[in-house]
């Protein structure tokens, strides 16, 4: 495992050198973007973190299976109780989104044996360890028994041959508990890389206590797509907080935020809405830098060199921590701080190396990291990352497990 030396070392210097990698069982970082020394920060800092990091082998291992559902990238965590706090779900049920997903069967011997693959899937995880026994994934099947995805576009504006990848999601309490998603339209494209391309952005609804293959889900287009030049391209769904007393936030204040992402330098942007209003689209609001308002191309940029998948999650001493890959798929998982969900959030404080994960394949990436604090023990929050390849159907062929998520288990240090 690659980790940041052991010392004090700027965010903005340790991103822009090629320090070597130690390989440790542990690093402890304090991090801090302020280049005179002895000037005491502010508190609490934007620049500065103490803690320490380890990768989190038995939830990396959770994911690494042979039969049934083998692959995924996504991975966002919705806690069914609609807490999404440390400790908050010990006896608790979490539904696990994946975008794309392979089915099949896979051995020591038959890398070759034919697999399925889906645009979306789901595991349900009873608890909060990683015990094989309590999660079960989940798709639908056509009449020939064949696996298919679980979330098909039907909305007024879909098109033949279009698929959902799928967003981040929250248990809507304020109604009725019914399960928010979003759900990106994708359609493919004749491009040699990146051949895919968002056509629009929707709402998926599933009735609260209702199970896989949701039947009885709803969809509902959203004006929350922004198609135009590659710097400006982008959608809401990234990434969601819940901020209210119900859903065991810190500091309530009634609102659901909804992060997304544009451009190609990847910059976040935020959306907030009393979560019984998620439908009335008219009453989102969106952070122009200054102030909250009611036309979404307003929406100011909160950072940048993010991914199209992240966090936001409550810090105990009161600041917020966005966790995404670096550079949408470089190889540090990255965090930022702020002292409110809209931002200002500070400089990047690099996390973690995913080298090694990458190292494997010539064509490696590590993207769209991402925080799940329901699952994670008090005191600490678990990251998880996705594997993939430019040369998939290559990589699968020599090692069919790869694609799939890793984690890593970040510790505060007080």
């Amino acid at each position: 495992m690659n980790f940041i030396p052991n010392r004090t070392l700027t965010p903005c210097q340790f991103l822009g050198k090629d320090l070597p990698s130690m390989l440790v069982a542990m690093a402890v970082f304090s991090v801090s973007c302020t280049p005179e020394k002895g000037i005491k920060q502010p508190t609490p800092s934007l620049t500065e973190l103490s803690f320490t990091v380890e990768a989190a082998p038995e939830w990396t291992a959770l994911f690494k299976r042979s039969s049934g559902w083998f692959g995924g990238d996504g991975i966002f965590s919705i806690p069914l109780n609609g807490v999404d706090s440390a400790a908050s779900q010990a006896d608790g049920l979490t539904m696990i989104l994946f975008s794309d997903s392979l089915i099949g069967e896979i051995g020591k011997d038959d890398s070759d044996a034919p697999f399925a693959i889906i645009n979306n899937s789901v595991a349900l995880l009873e608890g909060t360890e990683p015990i094989d026994t309590a999660v079960s994934f989940h798709w639908a099947k056509n009449d020939e028994n064949a696996p298919t995805p679980l979330f098909l576009p039907s909305t007024p504006n879909s098109n033949p041959g279009e698929y959902y990848w799928l967003g981040d999601g929250f248990v809507n309490q304020e109604r009725g508990n019914d399960i928010y998603l979003f759900g990106y339209r994708i359609t493919t494209t004749d491009a040699e890389v990146f051949n895919f391309k968002e056509v629009g952005n929707t709402l998926i609804v599933l009735p609260a206590g209702s199970k896989p293959p949701f039947e009885s889900q709803r969809q509902l287009d959203t004006p929350f797509y922004m198609d135009g030049t590659p710097e400006n391209t982008g959608s809401f769904g990234a990434g969601i907080l819940v901020n209210t007393e119900a859903a065991g936030a810190k500091r309530p204040d009634g609102y659901v935020y909804i992060y997304g992402v544009k451009g190609t330098k990847k910059e976040v942007m935020v959306a907030r809405v009393i979560p019984k209003d998620i439908e009335e689209f008219d009453r989102w609001e969106f952070w122009d830098g200054k102030l909250w308002q009611a036309a979404m191309l307003r929406a100011a940029p909160i950072a940048d060199r993010a991914s199209n998948e992240l966090s936001i999650t409550p810090l105990s001493d009161g600041r917020y921590a966005m966790v995404f890959q670096t550079d949408a798929i470089g190889a540090f998982v990255g965090l930022r701080l702020s002292l409110s969900p809209e931002g200002p959030f500070g400089p990047i404080i690099p996390v973690w190396d995913t080298t090694p994960d990458v190292s494997g394949g010539e064509q490696r990436i590590s993207y769209n990291a991402k925080a799940h604090p329901h699952l994670s023990r008090a005191g600490e929050l678990l990251i998880s990352y996705n594997i993939n390849s430019f040369d998939f159907f290559a990589e699968i062929a020599v090692e069919p497990d790869f694609y799939r998520p890793r984690f890593v288990r970040l510790k505060f240090r007080r």
